[in-house]
């Protein structure tokens, strides 16, 4: 047993915290354990491998609905029904990510609240239920809405799963994870993209029913999601702290013995941290821990997510529209385009991820900012004087994505392992939510009013603004982002309720 309570006086005190025990003082609650060395300590196993693929396939949700709203914005533009212009496109795409915003904000003050497993249901049912709806929709005003709460559910997947995996994972595979993870982004955007292939060809479907039946492809793999989920146990390092160790204790014993096929022999001789059970964190110290005790930090996170929503929400939502317009090439062909560039992003994270681990997230994350950042005011003057064909501009974005995916991807890691435990779901919400309010709600609203002039020089000043602020990001990450590769979380950022 490794939850031991500290007994102030005799007689002593049990560090079980049940339904039926009596009110406990603040000295009661103090306990000191070893699970966040334990779950450190754990080598990747099966448990892993079902933690990432139930949660982190929200991410192959939210590349799905994105790489809709792109693809499928020609069908939307030429549908009888709704018959959207390209502003009613880039305002669609703004209602998704404005839902995402507030619903990252709702969801992520609940998730460590109530806990990391109730949200990451209530939030997937949420998306279940909006993206079956859009795929009814009657006009702009109801696509919109559908949207708006499609994004509510997308955001707050992210803040209760960020904190989950972050909590799950052992350190030393914390880096990479994350990235792949943020980087299976891709893998649903290729799905959107066969689905856009498939579902937009008159000779198999009327465009008209086929934009409706590739939202359905969202719910149903949702569905699927929502069964795997089953496995998955709640955090123990948000259960020791909020006055539930004792079932914090069986789920990590469960673990080592799917992972070692025997409960750690020497938990007793592991480093133990002592914690102050709480029920919930109030407001004005998670304020106090954002604003003032780590207000550095957040400086840090704000400017990386406001950056890396920009680059990347302001081009993908209006992909579709660039080849359009620009290049001539018919809606129903454009996911073809958007398989290199899946492909792209999704190697960035993979190959390059183990480098977090490994040179270290100062390092990576300035090369990758950085590097993106100088390649989009290239291809950007490029495409300006029409020295690029369709599959050369496609190229040129793979080649710029293979850094930017890893970056923006670094970005959600360092937000969700650079702050305490008890306002880790909610400094995640805010960072996204500030960020993509900044960067991903104005990004296609500015690019699609860019598209709508059709002037060259116009779209490559929006590139121009999206690779300064990558290149700023950049040093910011360079002289103020911290080292946390292979550490400990509790190393990192101190528990809040942490007793010296």
């Amino acid at each position: 047993m490794d939850l031991q309570p500290i007994q102030p006086s005799p007689p002593p005190v049990s560090a079980n915290v049940g339904a039926d025990a009596p009110p406990l003082q603040d000295h009661d609650r103090i306990i000191e354990t070893s699970i966040p060395v334990r779950l450190d300590n754990l080598y990747w196993s099966g448990f892993h491998t079902r933690v990432v693929t139930a949660l982190g396939i929200t991410w192959i949700l939210d590349g799905l609905e994105v790489t809709l709203a792109g693809a499928l914005s020609g069908a939307l533009k030429e549908s009888p029904t709704l018959q959207f212009s390209n502003f009613d496109v880039g305002f669609a795409n703004s209602a998704y990510l404005a839902g995402a915003v507030l619903g990252a904000i709702g969801f992520g003050w609940l998730t460590d609240r109530i806990g990391r497993k109730k949200l990451f249901f209530i939030t997937l049912a949420v998306y279940l239920s909006a993206t079956a709806a859009t795929a009814l929709s009657w006009n702009v005003a109801s696509y919109a809405l559908f949207r708006f709460l499609t994004g509510a559910g997308i955001g707050g997947e992210y803040t209760a799963i960020n904190s989950t995996i972050q909590e799950l994972v052992p350190a030393r595979y914390r880096g990479w994870t994350d990235l792949v993870i943020n980087g299976s982004f891709w893998i649903g955007a290729a799905i959107g993209a066969v689905s856009a292939i498939v579902l937009l060809d008159p000779a198999v479907i009327n465009p008209d029913l086929g934009w409706r039946l590739a939202y359905l492809t969202g719910a149903c793999l949702g569905l699927v999601v929502f069964v795997m989920r089953m496995w998955i146990p709640e955090s123990p390092r948000w259960l020791m702290i909020h006055g539930r160790p004792d079932e914090a204790h069986r789920i990590v014993d469960d673990i080592e013995r799917s992972v070692n096929g025997q409960v750690e022999a020497k938990s007793q001789a592991l480093p133990k941290i002592k914690l102050r059970m709480r029920d919930h964190t109030p407001l004005r110290e998670v304020a106090h821990t954002l604003l003032v005790t780590y207000r550095q930090r957040a400086l840090v996170g704000l400017v990386l997510m406001s950056a890396q929503a920009f680059f990347y929400n302001a081009i993908f939502f209006t992909f579709a529209l660039v080849l359009t317009d620009f290049f001539g090439i018919p809606a129903s062909h454009v996911g073809w385009y958007i398989l290199p560039f899946a492909a792209g992003n999704f190697l960035g994270p993979l190959l390059l991820g183990r480098l977090f681990d490994t040179l270290g997230r100062r390092t990576m994350i300035t090369l990758t900012y950085g590097v993106s950042g100088l390649l989009l005011a290239i291809s950007g003057y490029l495409f300006s004087i029409g020295a690029l064909s369709a599959q050369g501009q496609t190229i040129a974005w793979m080649v710029i994505f293979f850094f930017a995916s890893p970056a923006a991807s670094a970005a959600y890691l360092t937000v969700s392992e650079t702050f305490p435990l008890e306002v880790r779901a909610l400094a995640i919400a805010l960072f996204y939510a500030i960020g993509t309010g900044i960067g991903g709600v104005i990004g296609p609203a500015l690019f699609g009013a860019l598209i709508d002039t059709g002037s060259r020089n116009s779209v490559f000043a929006g590139y121009l603004l999206g690779s300064a602020l990558m290149v700023v990001a950049a040093f910011v990450a360079w002289r103020y982002a911290i080292a946390a590769e292979r550490k400990s979380l509790e190393t990192v950022a101190r528990p809040l309720a942490v007793v010296e």
